[in-house]
């Protein structure tokens, strides 16, 4: 049973900007913390951005710092994330999940590719 769902990927200019949706069924994501995680060829998946369970903190890894905003509407059941100023090198399988992440709670993840 799938509690989490990525949505929103694609192809984009580098320059260009995307809102990534993550989608929660079963379940409510209230009063969970949540992050958006990474993984592009090749290498480990990483945290990108993280944003507290009462939503009043957010956490950023530095390459996406003032380019990428994480957000969660409880009410809607979803969290997003928000791309703008996309880089190449944020090609990669972006994956939701509670922070630290649940191994079940992996989903399929949604493909943003960077390119001109």
């Amino acid at each position: 049973q799938v509690w989490l769902v990525e949505s929103g990927g694609g192809l984009v200019l580098p320059g260009g900007s995307l809102t990534l949706s993550c989608a929660a069924s079963q379940r409510s994501i209230a009063k969970y913390p949540l992050a958006w995680f990474r993984q592009a060829p090749g290498k480990e998946r990483e945290l990108v951005a993280a944003i507290s369970w009462d939503r009043r903190g957010t956490y950023y890894e530095d390459s996406v710092k003032g380019r990428f905003a994480i957000s969660a509407d409880d009410a809607r059941n979803t969290l997003y994330l928000q791309m703008n100023s996309l880089k190449p090198e944020d090609t990669a399988l972006y994956y939701c999940n509670t922070n630290p992440p649940g191994n079940a709670y992996w989903g399929r993840g949604t493909q943003v590719t960077v390119s001109s």
